[in-house]
């Protein structure tokens, strides 16, 4: 180890440079006495013994190669959040377990490929009215995820496609029906640093259409607009995700380095649980005051020993 601590901000080959909201981090790191240089993951010439600490960043190429992702994972010897976290939260059933411990959750159907559904199986499973969203277990950034409308003949055939599709692959399907409030409000975000709140921005929607059983294979970049004070309400429901989630991890010594709770308001207003974050969110520290400062303070303080 150099006398001064260095970070790798973990990255996928098609992001080799970091997104910018992470890259912003390089400077303000360096002000404070702490390198930081992007490093692929799957990068074979990467010597991952030579961080003080390695935090998973902008890693978008995981959820098709998960296992390969969680192998690796668990070489590192330093890495927030840790490999058990990672595989705990890379596939979406770990809403289950969210849902079981109290914390309010979207409604959502599970289809399992072992159910061997067919298209008319699958049919039934279906809302009779509204919108609704399909999408893999294991994704990132909506990637093969569609929205579609129930009593539209044209788009329930193209969603039981892209369910068949999926289920073919080995993939496990989350069905959800649309709520309405994510078009009129957006989603808050609320990131958590070290196991406390930090700041909160709102987001628009990112699914508008259908997506066909091949997918779009492209990352969708959410749309933001901007920083935001949360009810006291959707902070109770962050914070009981928040933690669950250490709960389910067996209450470490140490809380997530990072963590994000996606949150829309349900049919009656109340929020609900969209999604938490704990692998490689998107933390938007620009768009908050003093964001970067309190995640690079977040990152400083985990350079210290318990």
């Amino acid at each position: 180890m150099s006398d001064q601590p260095l970070v790798a901000l973990v990255t996928c080959s098609q992001f080799p440079n970091l997104e910018a909201y992470d890259a912003v981090l390089i400077p303000r790191l360096k002000s404070m006495g702490i390198g930081a240089i992007p490093a692929v993951w799957d990068d074979p010439v990467v010597d991952w013994d030579a961080f003080d600490l390695s935090i998973v960043r902008s890693t978008w190429d995981y959820a098709d190669r998960r296992e390969e992702f969680l192998a690796w994972a668990r070489t590192v010897p330093r890495l927030a959040n840790p490999a058990p976290v990672l595989e705990w939260n890379t596939d979406k059933h770990y809403l289950k377990d969210l849902a079981a411990l109290g914390v309010p959750v979207v409604p959502t159907i599970w289809l399992e490929p072992q159910a061997n559904l067919t298209a008319r199986g699958l049919h039934t499973r279906f809302p009779a009215l509204g919108d609704f969203v399909l999408k893999p277990a294991v994704s990132a950034g909506a990637l093969g995820a569609g929205r579609y409308t129930a009593n539209d003949v044209y788009l329930r055939g193209r969603a039981i496609q892209h369910a068949l599709h999926l289920m073919q692959e080995g993939k496990a399907v989350m069905l959800q029906r649309y709520l309405p409030s994510v078009d009129t409000k957006g989603e808050t975000s609320m990131v958590f640093l070290d196991g406390r709140f930090a700041y909160a921005v709102r987001k628009d929607a990112m699914l508008h259409g259908p997506e066909s059983a091949e997918g779009d294979r492209m990352y969708q970049e959410e749309t933001l607009q901007g920083g935001y004070t949360p009810t006291p309400e959707e902070m109770r429901v962050a914070e009981l995700a928040r933690g669950g989630a250490m709960e389910a991890m067996g209450n470490p010594i140490r809380p997530f380095l990072y963590a994000r709770a996606d949150i829309v308001a349900g049919d009656d207003g109340q929020p609900v649980l969209l999604e938490l974050e704990l692998t490689e969110p998107s933390l938007f520290p620009e768009l908050a005051v003093g964001g970067i400062d309190k995640v690079c303070r977040a990152i400083a303080g985990r350079l210290s020993p318990v």
